[in-house]
């Protein structure tokens, strides 16, 4: 059974913009890899179809999966996992969150659903997500 990963995405304002920080490691030929100081326990699970959800503006709003995790090291030389990821940004239905520094573990039935998206439609911004379900629109 997999579990995912919920973190905050330092920096970026919106999935585009997280998208284009993405684009450019991609461009230059090298992975997506998010470096964390602790190795997660629950690898296992992580790498059995987990994600990273990650939290932007206070708010879970994207995801992306989980393509390995491998040893890296950090600028002082000490060890890291480095958690490698797959270029694709899903949007979920928004969800608030509490800040919190590292990541958390997120329980699969916890997770927040991917965002219906056509082929010939983007998907709704976020925040209009966000808001049209608080007003109970959505």
């Amino acid at each position: 059974m997999s579990v995912h990963l919920k973190k905050l995405s330092v920096g970026s304002v919106s999935i585009d913009n997280l998208k284009s920080w993405q684009s450019r490691a991609l461009k230059q030929g090298r992975p997506i890899i998010h470096p964390t100081r602790n190795w997660p326990k629950r690898a296992d699970e992580l790498l059995d179809g987990g994600s990273m959800f990650w939290i932007i503006k206070g708010q879970m709003c994207v995801r992306q999966p989980i393509a390995d995790l491998i040893e890296v090291k950090r600028e002082d030389g000490r060890p890291a996992c480095g958690i490698i990821l797959h270029p694709e940004l899903i949007p979920v239905w928004p969800r608030r969150v509490r800040i919190f520094q590292g990541w958390r573990y997120l329980e699969t039935e916890d997770a927040p659903e991917d965002l219906p998206q056509t082929e010939d439609a983007a998907p709704m911004p976020a925040e209009l997500a966000a808001e049209l379900r608080e007003l109970g629109l959505l």
